[in-house]
């Protein structure tokens, strides 16, 4: 799909730098940063969500599992 969109000069400047210097169309690079772009967002808004549960659940470590874990880990060779 094509698009027009406005980027600033010095942005689109070094965009075509990129894209000459690998040797990739001008559409490509953008296409890769705006997909990167939306990757990271999906991720920064899993993690928001994650710390928005972990804020409100306890998170510790039942003792029980520690001393199970302890008891297994005493007889393995590191």
């Amino acid at each position: 799909m094509k698009v027009a969109v406005s980027v600033p000069d010095d942005i689109f400047r070094a965009a075509e730098q990129f894209a000459a210097e690998r040797n990739l169309p001008r559409s490509q690079v953008y296409a890769r940063a705006l997909q990167e772009y939306l990757a990271q967002y999906r991720s920064d808004t899993i993690i928001g969500q994650l710390d928005d549960v972990y804020a409100s659940e306890p998170s510790a470590v039942d003792e029980r599992l520690l001393r199970a874990q302890a008891a297994v880990l005493e007889d393995e060779a590191w």
